[in-house]
């Protein structure tokens, strides 16, 4: 896997990926940034995030449940000092569907934080990550 970033002035960067695509990103005006943009840790989060839904909807979509919505939220507490890692990471799953087992949605959050998910992987290092699953049947 290889990404750039490349700096446009001021506080401003563009990242690119070895498939070509590009985001912006920024930081706080307290920083230098115009804030017009993601920063670093906020596409870390973004990137954690989607890290595990990848993982649970795949493992979902196996195990034949009808899922019509799905987020993840995450709540993140960081260090006070330099380098300010995650210290805190509350995962919140939310399922929407049809007849949705919740045997099978436990299972496929626990295997994605335990087996599959390189994020939670490493973040684990640092931080207690937690997590809640709510389970919203499907209006007809």
């Amino acid at each position: 896997m290889e990404s750039k970033v490349v700096w446009n002035g001021n506080m401003s960067f563009t990242g690119f990926s070895e498939t070509g695509n590009s985001i912006p990103m920024d930081t706080s005006k307290a920083m230098g940034g115009s804030e017009h943009s993601f920063q670093p840790m906020q596409l870390f989060a973004i990137g954690l995030c989607s890290c595990t839904a990848m993982d649970v909807i795949s493992i979902l979509q196996k195990k034949r449940q009808e899922v019509t919505s799905f987020e993840v939220n995450a709540q993140i507490e960081r260090a006070e000092g330099h380098p300010k890692v995650f210290t805190k990471i509350h995962l919140e799953y939310k399922v929407t569907g049809k007849n949705l087992d919740p045997k099978a949605v436990e299972r496929a959050v626990e295997l994605s934080e335990t087996r599959y998910c390189p994020s939670i992987a490493m973040l684990e290092k640092t931080a207690e990550i937690s997590n809640t699953i709510t389970i919203i049947e499907a209006e007809d």
